[in-house]
């Protein structure tokens, strides 16, 4: 019997029929799903999921909605920072992100994260887990500063010397920041036009927000179905296109400069390994082991290049790449 004979048996046996109804994060209207067969593909979560559409406003929301504190249990569970350190995965990704070989990979993969933006100025990482990313924005002349509700993850980027906020940005100061970074972080939101506009008020005049988030019109959502890398449910709460990411944007006060898609290969070897190998209540080791997941890296950058790149062309890539500039202080308004 082959995976894909298994995959397509198990999604009927785990369907869950039946509706469930909520009301959009956006607009207000109630939305509802009649079939919940998505479950999680990364951590091993049981639970079973559907993604809704809204009929008046168009945005994506996975449903059942986790509540905030269930949500947190979830993260503190399976997904933030838990101490994992000195393992052979830890240590070679931390060698490679601070090496000349990740500039590389980034200029021909592809930037989700802003690693490589130059410049000066503050700069707030939301969500910055233990820091990685904040050495790479300090090293890019920024003064960078992190915000962090795990306080296990926290504690380490304060230990590389920086400043790690554990606070709601709405009780960070106002007019504060140059750039803020949500890199892959908007659709983990409960309230995203609040997280919206809580940052325009920690921007400066003309002051930018940085968002990279997965694109709920990609190519791959289409190939590889409840599989999709991208779907993460429950963590990913709400599912962006071009139109509802827009939107969302405007509606906080911001202006969109720039507005573009790309697929970064390890995204497409996910869904790859994701569709042979997920199933329902299990973990899927395969997405962490450096034996598989780097020839299927280097293999897909190399033979899938034509694809990946008509695919972002087409504003059809797996992730958003935004820049967002604050129009006005939000006190002129």
């Amino acid at each position: 019997m082959t995976p894909a004979m298994n995959l397509d048996e198990q999604k009927e046996k785990t369907a869950i029929s039946g509706p469930c109804v909520d009301i959009c994060l956006d607009c207000g209207t109630a939305i509802s799903v009649a079939r919940r067969d998505y479950f999680d593909t990364r951590f091993g979560h049981s639970g079973f999921y559907g993604i809704a559409r809204c009929g008046a406003c168009s945005l994506e929301q996975t449903l059942p909605r986790p509540a905030e504190r269930e949500l947190q249990a979830l993260y503190e569970t399976f997904y933030n920072f838990r101490g994992e350190k000195g393992t052979r995965y830890t240590q070679m990704r931390e060698r490679f992100l601070l090496s000349v070989f990740y500039q590389l990979w980034l200029w021909l993969d592809g930037d989700i994260s802003f690693h490589a933006r130059k410049g000066t100025g503050r700069l707030l990482d939301v969500g910055c887990n233990e820091g990685r990313g904040l050495k790479l924005y300090r090293n890019n002349g920024f003064s960078a500063e992190g915000l962090e509700f795990n306080e296990n993850a926290a504690r380490v980027a304060r230990a590389s010397g920086f400043t790690v906020h554990t606070v709601p940005l709405s009780a960070v100061a106002a007019q504060t920041y140059d750039r803020v970074v949500l890199s892959n972080v908007l659709e983990h939101s409960l309230d995203p036009a609040k997280m919206l506009a809580d940052i325009r008020r920690l921007l400066k005049p003309r002051g930018q927000l940085w968002i990279s988030c997965p694109n709920s019109e990609s190519w791959l959502r289409r190939l590889f179905g409840r599989f999709w890398i991208n779907w993460h449910v429950p963590f990913h709460i709400v599912h962006f296109s071009r139109a509802s990411l827009r939107r969302q944007i405007e509606k906080a006060g911001l202006s969109v400069v720039e507005m573009k898609t790309q697929t970064p290969a390890l995204w497409l070897v996910q869904s790859f390994l994701s569709r042979w190998h997920a199933r329902h209540g299990h973990p899927t080791r395969e997405l962490r082991s450096v034996a598989r997941v780097v020839p299927l890296l280097l293999l897909t950058r190399l033979l899938l290049f034509p694809i990946i790149w008509l695919g972002n062309a087409l504003g059809r890539g797996d992730c958003w790449i935004v820049v967002a500039q604050n129009r006005n202080p939000p006190e002129e308004n």
